[in-house]
């Protein structure tokens, strides 16, 4: 295994990163297109295609009534994301390896039901700040929760700090914000690691996991 620097502070997307909650967004997202009579997504369509928060998607999406689409959407996910949401695979290792560290969330899911779920899972005590969609000025791919996570961790924004998500548009964000784009699985569902182009890249949560215990 190649010898990397510590990190100083590890912040993490949460969809298809930390967690799987497609079913939970999946079905949401059919009942605001069922309203509306637009065609159904699979789980499969959802994963592939959501990307951006709600308050940048759904405008294009419905137009001059994106704000009435948005209340179904919320309406329908509050009453049982919950049910959905589970830890993907090795992800619970990962943050008890990491434990060592400064730890954050930084998601494109709205910043209250995010909450909602890091608390679900019992989650909360690994994490410094957790910080959704809406929280911050804008949302990912710009910088600014990930800055927004680091003022309230009290740590700079450099190289040392990384960001771990599942997509390009986090390594986007990631570089935007001046850390470390660290990518977790194989991007397959989002054009692969090529297309994602990690500063470093890890193949799952479990090999994630192995290496922050060599590093401690």
């Amino acid at each position: 295994m190649t010898e990397r620097a510590k990190p100083s502070v590890l912040l993490y997307d949460w969809d298809n990163t930390l967690v799987d909650g497609w079913a939970g967004i999946a079905g949401a997202l059919n009942a605001t297109f069922a309203a509306f009579d637009k065609p159904l997504w699979t789980v499969e369509d959802t994963k592939n295609r959501v990307r951006v928060s709600l308050r940048e998607s759904f405008p294009p999406m419905f137009g001059d009534r994106w704000e009435e689409a948005r209340d179904i959407f919320y309406a329908a996910f509050n009453e049982r994301h919950l049910e959905f949401v589970r830890p993907m695979p090795g992800a619970a290792d990962a943050l008890t390896a990491a434990s060592a560290w400064p730890q954050g969330i930084v998601s494109n899911k709205a910043g209250g039901f995010l909450r909602a779920e890091v608390t679900h899972l019992g989650w909360e005590p690994h994490f410094q700040a957790v910080v959704g969609a809406g929280d911050a000025a804008a949302d990912k791919p710009s910088p600014a929760p990930i800055l927004m996570a680091l003022e309230q961790m009290g740590h700079a924004a450099d190289k040392n700090v990384w960001y771990l998500g599942d997509t390009a548009l986090d390594m986007v964000a990631a570089r935007a914000a001046g850390v470390t784009a660290v990518l977790v699985g194989d991007a397959s569902h989002d054009g692969g690691v090529e297309h994602a182009a990690p500063d470093i890249h890890f193949l799952s949560a479990y090999h994630l996991a192995a290496e922050l215990r060599l590093l401690v």
